[in-house]
Formats: C-alpha cells, sequence, structure tokens
C-alpha cells in the first residue's frame, strides 16, 4: 500500500451517554472486527478518541459512529499515514474525556465554555496586542510547538490545570484570552475553568492546532515547532509558512524537535533527543537512568537487530 491508503482520525463529541459502558463493549468490537487501531475513551459525557486504518476502514468507521443520532454531526480530522499509528486497538470506559479531577464538577461544555474561533479569526486575534494566549496542553507537549508567545503551563497533566489557573486567574481577568490545544477537547473545559475562575472574555480554536494546520488561508502560521501528537509518530508539522525547530536536544544543546522515551522502564519520560545522542546516551535522559540495572536499551536493540537479520539477512 502506498503512504495514501491508511488515516489517523482524531475527534471528540460531549453527549450524553448513560449506557456508556455497554456503549464502549460494542463500540470495541465493532473496531476490531473492523481491523482499526487506537485509543478511545467513552464515559458518560461521550466520545474522545484516535485511531488509524484503510481509507476503506475508516470511512465505515465514521459511517458507524454517526449512525448514533447522538453523534451525528461529530467532526473528524483526518491526516494521510503510511500505516498504522498504533499497535493495538484500546476502548477503555473513564468518568470524565479529559481528566481534570474537578471536584464537584458542574461545567457542561454543551452549555458553558468560551466562543469558538475558525482559524483565521484566531490568527487575526493572535495579532492582537490585548490578547493573552494559553496554552492548553501538558509541558512536554509545548515544549516542541506552540503559538508564538503563548503562556506555557507549568503542568504536566490536565488534572494540574484547575489550580495552576485559579493561582494566576487574577492577572488575565481584564484581558481578552485564546486557549488551545491539540484537537479541541481540552480546551471545551478549559474556558469553562477559566470563566469559573472570572476570566470572562475567553475564545477556544475550533478544531485544534490540528485543523489549523491543515486551514488553506493562514497555513499553520505563528505556529512554533511541531505539534506533538499521541501515537507513533510523536509529532507532526504545522506551519506550512516558516518551519522552525525550538527545542533542544537535552543532552547537547542541539536544535532538535524529536521525542523518545528513556531507555529506563522505570522513568520512561519521554524527552528530546538527536538520534546522534539517543545512539551515545543509550535512549536514556540522565546518567542515571543509563546505568540502571532495568534499563532496556540493550534488549530494544537486540530485537532491532533481530527484526533486521530476518529482513534483510
Amino acid at each position: 500500500m502506498s503512504s495514501k491508503d491508511y488515516r489517523v482520525l482524531l475527534y471528540y463529541k460531549y453527549a450524553d451517554l448513560p449506557e456508556y459502558e455497554e456503549y464502549c463493549q460494542n463500540h470495541l468490537k465493532f473496531c476490531k472486527d473492523l481491523g482499526l487501531k487506537g485509543r478511545i475513551i467513552v464515559s458518560p459525557e461521550g466520545i474522545n478518541g484516535t485511531v488509524s486504518g484503510t481509507v476503506e476502514q475508516v470511512e465505515e468507521y465514521m459511517d458507524y459512529v454517526r449512525s448514533d443520532e447522538r453523534f451525528a454531526d461529530i467532526h473528524f480530522k483526518i491526516d494521510e499515514h503510511e500505516g498504522h499509528a498504533f499497535k493495538k486497538m484500546h476502548c477503555r470506559v473513564k468518568p470524565e474525556l479529559v481528566n481534570w479531577s474537578i471536584e464537584n464538577d458542574d461545567i457542561d461544555p454543551k452549555t458553558f465554555g468560551g466562543k469558538h474561533l475558525k482559524p483565521k479569526e484566531f490568527n487575526e486575534m493572535l495579532k492582537s496586542d490585548d490578547t493573552i494566549v494559553i496554552d492548553g496542553r501538558n509541558e512536554y507537549e509545548y515544549r516542541i510547538g506552540h503559538f508564538r508567545n503563548a503562556i506555557r503551563p507549568e503542568v504536566n497533566h490536565s488534572r494540574e490545570f484547575p489550580e495552576w489557573i485559579a493561582e494566576n486567574a487574577d492577572q488575565w481577568k481584564d484581558k481578552k484570552v485564546l486557549t488551545y490545544c491539540t484537537g479541541g477537547i481540552r480546551c471545551e473545559k478549559l474556558t469553562g475553568i477559566l470563566k469559573k475562575n472570572g476570566v470572562d472574555d475567553v475564545y477556544q480554536l475550533e478544531g485544534g492546532i490540528t485543523t489549523y494546520g491543515k486551514d488553506p488561508e493562514v497555513k499553520g502560521e505563528l505556529f512554533d515547532g511541531k505539534m506533538y501528537v499521541f501515537d507513533e509518530r510523536i509529532s507532526v508539522p504545522v506551519n506550512q509558512v516558516e518551519e522552525k525547530v525550538i527545542a533542544e536536544c537535552e543532552h547537547c544543546g542541539k536544535p532538535e524537535d524529536r521525542m523518545i522515551n528513556c531507555s529506563n522502564p522505570v522513568c520512561n519520560r519521554q524527552y528530546v533527543c538527536c538520534k546522534e545522542c539517543e545512539e551515545k546516551q543509550h535512549a536514556a535522559c540522565t546518567t542515571e537512568c543509563k546505568e540502571h540495572p532495568e534499563n532496556r536499551w540493550d534488549v530494544e536493540r537486540k530485537k532491532q537487530i533481530d527484526k533486521y537479520d530476518r529482513i534483510f539477512g
């Protein structure tokens, strides 16, 4: 198959789903029978997922999802890829589509949140001097790519956002605040959290960075670096006008935007590392991890060599 024959879907929809456990079970069976791979979360709030498959498979899947009237208008963001972007197929039940861990959560994205902006509108507001831009993702996602002058969140997990916003909201109350994330789902409640903390003039990028990068008018303008994605691609380009590398290899400081997992399974931290340092440091983020007795570098290298020998030996 050519690189045009596979697609990666990213999507979500907030909708009342009282039978979410049964829905998840049936959904997983359909996906496996169809041959899709990916990760899907189903909760009483709705569905949030990303899957990969052939053009025919994803077309059938989109028809299946939309056949439920609650998801009839769901928007699928579609990327081309050379093959599957995931190793397995998972569909899991969760209490929330995004783990905010808000006590007494009464934020309903269907009725309460920021105003949605199309890419061109967002781009125009980005250029305004009285605008504050907040990245709605985690710190490591921001590290390899973000909108120019966006505020870097001091969080490693979405559940840390409510406290971070509560501590900083006062300085944004008289500002026009823009928010963005990968595909839009995190901003649905993030803007509500901001409004709950007294920040009233709040907006969100509709469709997230994924949609912004494909828009024929803005072409990803003002996004520096690459967009982090939660699949085997790790990162994808966004800016079609001016490509920049803004991250640095943690070992040598060379400009780099590739991320790897630390070879110490106890750590497993994802960090920026160039190919040369990956080899030299055995894919470990620190000396301690490199020397850790459970470091899996030699095991993984042997797997790669064996695979090479099977194919070309």
